[in-house]
């Protein structure tokens, strides 16, 4: 299986990075409290570093920004979801232990991560600009829709899977319980740096393999490295 990051994507995201871990032989079942304390933690670092006031001007914040809008959207990527939730006095609720554990290293590091079933995929992996015939169905819905042409979006061989590059997964190949093998991934751009995203997948693929019982193995991909195969 391979995964391929767009030639395109790099020549209008440049310092984009990406990193990535294919995980396997996971048990992704119960609840780990160690993981929800991390999120505690994290949660409270959040609430001394951000507010809602000032949150479009911070750096991490505002690059995400103008990339949505570079390609058409005024949403917000996940992790400033996450974080617009927490500075409303929201927690970030238990959805499954991979997922927890994502939503960890997202807030912890302010960067989008995600995650999908490698069981769900058809063939290979790409991010990519849409060319708005990728049937997508968006997580807990049932209706098909499509990308806008020049949407970022990861999709495989068969359909989108992330629309607006992390904003909303598929439902088809969302993280379950009964998920075994994972492809999961940490989308940075600056002010994050190479350096950072290595540390996170580092902490992150423990994490996993700690709680999870998996084997993992970590890549990064860059506008020099955009491809990999396993």
């Amino acid at each position: 299986m391979k995964f391929t990051v767009s030639d395109k994507i790099f020549v209008k995201y440049p310092n984009a990075i990406i990193g990535v871990i294919v995980a396997k032989d996971i048990d992704n079942h119960g609840e780990t409290q160690e993981v929800n304390q991390l999120l505690r933690r994290e949660e409270n670092r959040i609430k001394n570093d951000f507010n809602l006031e000032n949150l479009s001007q911070n750096p991490l914040i505002m690059n995400w920004r103008k990339a949505y809008k570079s390609f058409g959207s005024d949403d917000r990527c996940s992790s400033e979801a996450l974080i617009r939730v927490i500075l409303k006095g929201g927690q970030i609720r238990h959805i499954n232990k991979l997922v927890d554990i994502y939503n960890y290293i997202s807030i912890k590091y302010r960067t989008p991560v995600g995650g999908e079933d490698l069981t769900k995929i058809q063939d290979n992996i790409q991010l990519k600009f849409a060319d708005g015939n990728e049937k997508f169905i968006l997580l807990n819905e049932k209706d098909i829709e499509y990308p806008k042409p020049g949407e970022v979006i990861y999709a495989d061989d068969k359909e989108a899977i992330c629309r607006k590059w992390n904003w909303r997964e598929s439902d088809n190949t969302k993280l379950t319980e009964e998920t075994e093998e994972a492809f999961l991934v940490i989308d940075a751009l600056p002010p994050i740096t190479e350096q950072i995203v290595k540390e996170a997948l580092k902490e992150f693929a423990s994490l996993v393999e700690k709680f999870c019982n998996a084997t993992t193995k970590t890549f990064i991909l860059t506008k020099d490295s955009k491809q990999i195969e396993w």
